[in-house]
Parts: C-alpha cells; structure tokens; sequence
C-alpha cells in the first residue's frame, strides 16, 4: 500500500488497522503511550490504525511483543473462525513487500489447540527480525522445504537447508535471513506454552 492509500474497507490491511486501534483502546492507552511501551512513532501508530500504513513483519512484532500474543493470534483475530479443515484455497496470505517476507496460515490458532503451522518464503538476500519472544517460552520448529536460511536465536546463527529442521524455545530476539541465490521456503510449527 502507498503511503496516500487506505486499506480497502473489509480487507486484511483494514481488519488490522482496526484491531490495533481496538486492543490499544482496550488498555486505556493513547498513541503516546503506546509509543512509549513499543519504542515505534505516534505518527507511524496513528498511520496504522488509520489504515494508511502497511505494518512490516517486525513493526507487527514489536507490536505483538507489547500485546502480549503472537502474531498468528493477532492475524487470526482478524479471520473469521478458522475450521478443523482449512482448504488451500481459504489458508489465509499475509505479504511484507518490504521485507520481501509472505506468510501462509496453513493451520491458523484455534480454541483449544495449542499448535499452529505456517508456511514462509523469504526472497534471496532478504531479513526479517523480531526484537523479542511475543510469548516468552514459544516453541518453534523450522523445517525449510526449499532453499536456505539462517535463523538467529540466542545469538547464535544456524544454517538451515531444505529438508533440515531447527527447533528450540523462542525467549529472546530472532532473526530469519535468506543468503539466497533462491528464496527459501519453509514450514513454522508454533507450540504455545
């Protein structure tokens, strides 16, 4: 979305927008404050809850840090109730141009499941990073259908390549980066605590 563009009324962008507003409202908080706690501007907050301003994956993460939930809550919140059986064709896309980060909601959070599976691409050269846990103690298993990707937890980077799986529990910051030459493909189990 351009900067003068609005989220189209009814799609994902304007949901978001909305949900934002809705849980910073919630908490009694005013932009300045919410600002405060996330470390992000007024103006880049107001922008995303106008609907003006498309979140980067690591803006939606520092948000879900400060919201207390994962990213997938928060997207799911803005789905409709998600079905035991959840077709291709109805698996929810989320797309960071910027990052050049997509994400698949192949297997959205569902009440009384504790699971959730994605699927993400991340072009050649391209990095997302998340300054913390959303739930400290989140379990995550990597497994990289195609491609090659390094993953930062703990300060340390591992190598993932297709067919290679990397699990472990997310307490602190993460970092995904594809070295390329080929975008990497892979599957994200999420186990909340």
């Amino acid at each position: 979305m351009r900067d003068s563009e609005r989220a189209e009324p009814g799609s994902v962008d304007a949901r978001l927008a909305a949900r934002l507003g809705e849980l910073r409202t919630g908490r009694g908080w005013s932009l300045d404050e919410l600002s405060r706690r996330s470390g992000v501007s007024r103006s880049t907050l107001s922008r995303l809850e106008r609907g003006e301003l498309s979140p980067t994956a690591a803006l939606l993460g520092t948000l879900c840090t400060v919201y207390g939930r994962t990213m997938s809550q928060l997207l799911m919140e803005v789905e409709a109730e998600a079905p035991q059986l959840v077709p291709a064709a109805r698996q929810s896309v989320w797309r960071d141009e910027a990052s050049g980060f997509v994400r698949r909601s192949v297997s959205p959070p569902h009440t009384g499941l504790r699971a959730e599976v994605i699927e993400g691409t991340l072009d050649a050269g391209a990095a997302i990073a998340y300054e913390s846990a959303p739930v400290s103690g989140v379990e995550q298993h990597v497994w990289v259908l195609e491609g090659t990707v390094e993953i930062t937890v703990d300060g340390t980077v591992h190598t993932v390549r297709s067919g290679d799986c990397l699990r472990f529990l997310l307490r602190g910051p993460s970092r995904f980066h594809c070295p390329g030459p080929e975008q990497v493909r892979y599957a994200l189990v999420i186990i909340l605590p």
